[in-house]
């Protein structure tokens, strides 16, 4: 009896423990799904999630992404876009404006595209979310790689936007060491749930943490990825 105490405590942190992993084996299998759905249906506008640009032009797996929303335009899904990303000290081009050009040069008016900004998934929604909302664009078309839809869309709903997933099919990312980046959105889904997604971006800046993989500042996180970046 003597040892009860302990006994007690040993159960209530592996319940715990088993809470936890729980919770985040379920947010995993959550992600992993939300990646594979692609809405058939039309929005207001087609929000296309910055990663990587290259002395002015798109990485192979920015170019993924602004194939995936010229195909959307191109089909009529949506009339606008919305393009997002920024840059670090000493860059001379954001993520945004070389998808704004590519669209541009690709045939998209240049009044039918918002550009915003960001260094992580939250900046990037809030970048363009009061102009969509201004123009009246609340419905988005969400373009980014499959292990970042579930945050992407989670982001934009927390900030007035209803979106609908279009993920990237065949992106460069899913052949490089895909699982650190599921790894990594499981724990910020997780943890953005809880605290919330503004509260997350404040704390990742804050503390220096690298919690923009699949957002606009993917490539500057040492993870192998195609050509050194993502």
């Amino acid at each position: 009896m003597i040892f009860w105490p302990v006994k007690l405590a040993f159960r209530i942190v592996s319940l715990v423990v088993l809470l936890v992993a729980g919770y985040f084996a379920v947010t995993f299998v959550q992600i992993w799904l939300t990646g594979r759905q692609h809405s058939s249906a039309d929005a207001s506008a087609i929000l296309v999630f910055g990663t990587a640009e290259l002395n002015g032009k798109p990485s192979a797996e920015l170019a993924a992404r602004l194939g995936e929303a010229l195909t959307l335009y191109d089909a009529g899904r949506a009339p606008w876009l919305a393009v997002t990303g920024g840059n670090q000290p000493g860059d001379h081009f954001t993520e945004a404006g070389v998808s704004a050009s590519y669209l541009e040069a690709h045939g998209v008016p240049k009044r039918r595209i918002i550009v915003g900004g960001g260094d992580d998934t939250w900046q990037n929604v809030q970048s363009v979310a009061s102009q969509l909302l201004d123009h009246g664009l609340k419905s988005v078309l969400v373009v980014t790689d499959p292990f970042h839809e579930d945050r992407a869309m989670a982001n934009a709903s927390a900030q007035g936007l209803t979106p609908y997933p279009a993920p990237v099919a065949n992106s460069p990312t899913v052949n490089f060491s895909l699982w650190r980046y599921y790894l990594k959105e499981t724990i910020a889904v997780g943890l953005g749930r809880i605290v919330g997604y503004g509260t997350l971006s404040s704390w990742s800046r804050g503390l220096h943490l690298p919690l923009a993989v699949g957002g606009s500042r993917a490539h500057r996180v040492r993870l192998p990825s195609p050509s050194g970046v993502v």
